[in-house]
């Protein structure tokens, strides 16, 4: 970890309270440590896209390490609520079923400040996804894990933004190229990586993968952590990111909009 920001030593491990543990959430907390620590993944294949762009290299593979970092934190937080959880088998699991291409020297957004838009998207639903987390749990290392992760993830998207701003001085992709790029990584948020990491961290090897059946059970435990002042908060990035008024009316309905869909959604899936 870079040096300024805190570590595993800085967290409260003797202040965990079993007996506040969900368990449900801790089915998920074990699914986003896997995805967190393989960022160094994700770090490759930017590096391919930006060759020529050493700062902004630095940048990504500084981001990587802190990412790596918040997947070893909720790793070594899930050992502590279920003994029972294998992290280095499970986590090898989930890099045999599941891998992203690194190898493309083009970003598959289509331009280089596309691919900073999907960056600062993912980077808005992570800080809000552990806020709401954190803001759900009542089990207090949990809690302040969730709240060092939400604040890493919002300099996350700030820095991924300043890079945007200065591509789109040359690159100049339109007001609804970026709003495109920003629909089509939310509507990724469902794709096969936490459906997957949900099946290496929770599902027995012997049970065939049902990626369905997975992404629902994933997404039925993370809706139901969304409370109001999160997805608001998510929205105004958004707006901001795709080149739009983040405090306007349309703002505002859009996020009115998205909570709406986040707990009717939840509710069928708890249905189902």
């Amino acid at each position: 970890m870079t040096s300024g920001h805190w570590s595993l030593d800085d967290i409260s491990w003797e202040r965990f309270d079993a007996s506040k543990v969900d368990p449900e959430l801790v089915k998920i907390v074990k699914a986003a440590s896997m995805v967190e620590y393989n960022g160094g993944e994700y770090a490759t294949y930017l590096c391919n896209v930006f060759p020529d762009d050493a700062e902004f290299q630095a940048a990504a593979q500084s981001w990587a390490k802190e990412e790596v970092q918040h997947g070893a934190a909720l790793a070594r937080w899930a050992k502590l609520a279920d003994d029972g959880f294998d992290f280095e088998d499970s986590f090898g699991r989930f890099r045999d079923g599941y891998r992203i291409s690194v190898e493309a020297s083009d970003s598959i957004r289509g331009s280089r400040s596309g691919e900073l838009v999907a960056r600062c998207i993912v980077e808005v639903g992570t800080s809000s996804y552990y806020a709401s987390i954190g803001a759900t749990t009542e089990e207090p290392v949990l809690r302040e894990i969730c709240r060092n992760i939400a604040a890493d993830e919002l300099r996350h998207y700030k820095l991924f933004y300043s890079h945007l701003r200065r591509y789109l001085e040359h690159e100049g992709i339109g007001k609804w190229k970026r709003v495109a790029v920003a629909l089509s990584r939310i509507g990724e948020s469902e794709d096969d990586e936490l459906a997957y990491a949900f099946y290496a961290a929770n599902e027995n090897r012997e049970k065939p993968y049902d990626r369905k059946a997975c992404g629902q059970a994933y997404m039925k435990r993370a809706f139901a952590c969304y409370r109001r002042p999160q997805v608001q908060r998510a929205v105004a990035m958004i707006f901001k990111a795709a080149g739009l008024n983040p405090q306007g009316r349309t703002a505002n309905l859009a996020a009115h909009a998205a909570y709406g869909f986040i707990r009717l959604r939840g509710r069928m899936l708890k249905a189902a």
